[in-house]
């Protein structure tokens, strides 16, 4: 679990100041218009729908933005077809990846993804090949600092989440997906702010890695986190955080 912790807490602090909005609109257009697609337009009765407004207005996205892609999902407005996708694969040491995807074409994609993965010393997999290695939960995390163990157990417990860990620097929250937005709003109601509230695929074993593997990886995970059809990219790595703060400076100063 640790090294999805540390990912998705730097990954989300990267992006609280990542000038790459546009690239950031798109993704989150691309959630809404599938959410409207599959469940209709009606936030109310779509909680995935809401979900993905709810993600959009804390990026200030214009409303404007949000009604476009709400039409283009149950097909009020015209646009380009668009899928959802699920690609799986390995990364250095042998890490599991799932990336989830929305392309308006699958063969670009996969070329691409297959060019990515061999880059960074992993290689794109047969559908079915890591997903059994993952489960799909609602997953919270908050720094230590925030709260004492004790007083965030039953506050936790009682809005229906499964488990509490200690990841070291920060509390991890597990709950069943649909539990999610009730666990959050308890943590609000005590003026807790999670780092990290999403539905998420949990890898039931990680592999550590250290050196020239972990610096692949994490290059490995930039390039699809940036990669414009990726929606969301799972693995299960251990690696440091420092390790994980020192290769993506790298790879910042490339």
């Amino acid at each position: 679990m640790s090294g999805h912790s540390k990912w998705a807490t730097i990954k989300h602090r990267k992006a609280a100041t990542d000038a790459k909005r546009g690239r950031l609109f798109s993704r989150l257009i691309k959630d809404i218009t599938i959410a409207a697609k599959l469940g209709g337009g009606d936030s109310n009765a779509n909680p995935r729908l809401r979900a993905a407004i709810a993600a959009a207005r804390a990026e200030n996205m214009p409303l404007d933005n949000i009604e476009r892609a709400i039409a283009r999902g149950t097909g009020q407005l015209a646009g380009m077809t668009i899928e959802q996708a699920t690609f799986e694969g390995y990364g250095p040491g042998g890490v599991a990846v799932l990336v989830e995807v929305a392309t308006d074409n699958r063969t670009r994609t996969v070329n691409e993804f297959r060019h990515l993965f061999s880059k960074w010393g992993g290689n794109l997999g047969e559908s079915g090949c890591v997903a059994w290695m993952f489960h799909k939960k609602g997953y919270l995390s908050l720094p230590k600092e925030a709260v004492d163990e004790e007083t965030l157990m039953g506050l936790a417990l009682d809005a229906g989440a499964e488990d509490l860990r200690d990841d070291g620097s920060s509390w991890e929250i597990i709950a069943a997906p649909e539990k999610l937005e009730e666990v959050k709003e308890a943590l609000r109601s005590r003026q807790l702010t999670p780092t990290v509230a999403e539905v998420s695929m949990l890898p039931q074993t990680t592999v550590h890695l250290e050196g020239g593997n972990a610096h692949q990886m994490v290059r490995l995970l930039e390039a699809l986190e940036e990669h414009e059809d990726v929606q969301h990219v799972y693995a299960n790595f251990d690696i440091a955080e420092k390790e994980i703060e020192e290769a993506m400076a790298a790879s910042g100063s490339e």
